[in-house]
């Protein structure tokens, strides 16, 4: 709706907008503080200070993607200080350990949704920025909001719950990594290797299966709220690397990703769809002059078409690993607060 309103300048739009609310916000926030100036003062600019240089540091250089990504600051730190509202009466270290987990949680399935719908990305790095602006939020709350009582020591039943909500983020986020990031090589004869989600059966497969769909309904429309088709999408990262290479002169992974195209994606460059309304398929012709324009001596191409990391890891030891990541927490936080009974029981 705002690229549609205000064509070439949503960037400025949303940078204007996330400014004046960030200098509103602090400027609010100063003026509610009356005590412990220095501390809180600290930890309320030190919030936007670690925000701002983040976004900085992690900036992808292009104006509309690194606009919405500084959204999420303010986003999530609102999800922050909801949270720290709802654990404040704790006083206890549960206010910073609760609002975070449950913040993970919130950032993963947010970015699980938006890998899961069409024209949208997400991927483990966006999760790591959603926590990056939950802590800063968080730090924003306290300074705003300083609790009435503080303890380090978890309070009667706070270990517990901390060990509960750090083992359901933990699972909420190796659920997101096996649906996103986890994948395979592959190594078929007739083309460069390259990573899929999918197996090389599962990508023939799916193949097949488009070619009949698609023959009656092919994806020319995009509906927004709907399921993404992740083997067209991956066709698609093919497409893109195939024609920049083709521009930058790169023929041999221009023949390279045709070659994976042709294979394993038939289906996407012969069918029209929203993101590629043309057929993509090369001509004969040029396909061999990409074949033939191959530097003698040229090294063994390898396919990066991903625009997000793909994991060859095995998928039974990746999910011992996350268990047990899940579980630890939880365990702990039993064990803590048997250990913490056992005192007031014997004095009993």
């Amino acid at each position: 709706m705002l690229r549609s309103a205000f064509p070439g300048h949503f960037a400025a739009v949303v940078a204007g907008g996330v400014g004046a609310a960030v200098v509103a916000a602090v400027a609010a926030a100063l003026v509610r503080v009356r005590d412990r100036r220095a501390a809180r003062y600290g930890a309320i600019l030190g919030a936007v200070g670690v925000g701002a240089a983040y976004s900085l540091a992690t900036a992808s250089g292009t104006p509309d993607v690194d606009a919405v990504e500084r959204v999420h600051f303010l986003e999530y730190g609102l999800i922050s200080f909801l949270f720290y509202r709802a654990w404040r009466a704790r006083s206890d270290v549960s206010i910073v350990a609760l609002p975070i987990a449950a913040g993970v949680i919130v950032g993963t399935l947010e970015e699980w949704f938006q890998w899961f719908i069409p024209n949208r990305v997400g991927e483990a790095r966006d999760v790591l920025l959603n926590l990056v602006a939950i802590a800063c939020g968080l730090a924003f709350s306290i300074g705003v909001d300083v609790p009435p009582a503080f303890a380090w020591r978890p309070r009667r039943g706070s270990a517990q719950a901390i060990g509960m909500w750090g083992g359901a983020a933990a699972l909420v986020f190796a659920l997101f990594v096996d649906s996103v990031h986890l994948g395979h090589e592959i190594g078929d004869p007739r083309t460069p290797r390259f990573k899929s989600r999918y197996t090389s059966e599962e990508l023939f497969a799916r193949a097949r299966d488009r070619v009949e769909r698609w023959q009656t309904t092919p994806p020319t429309k995009l509906v927004r709220l709907s399921r993404e088709d992740q083997y067209m999408d991956e066709g698609l990262w093919h497409i893109r690397r195939r024609n920049e290479s083709w521009q930058a002169n790169d023929f041999a992974a221009a023949a390279g990703e045709n070659r994976i195209l042709e294979t394993f994606f038939a289906p996407v460059l012969d069918t029209p769809s929203y993101a590629a309304p043309g057929l993509s398929r090369w001509p004969a012709v040029q396909r061999e002059d990409a074949e033939r324009r191959i530097p003698a001596g040229a090294p063994e191409y390898i396919s990066h078409a991903e625009p997000y990391p793909l994991l060859v890891w095995p998928r039974g030891a990746f999910w011992l690993a996350a268990g047990l990541c899940a579980a630890a927490p939880a365990l702990a936080g039993l064990v803590w607060e048997r250990r913490a009974a056992a005192p007031a029981a014997l004095a009993v």
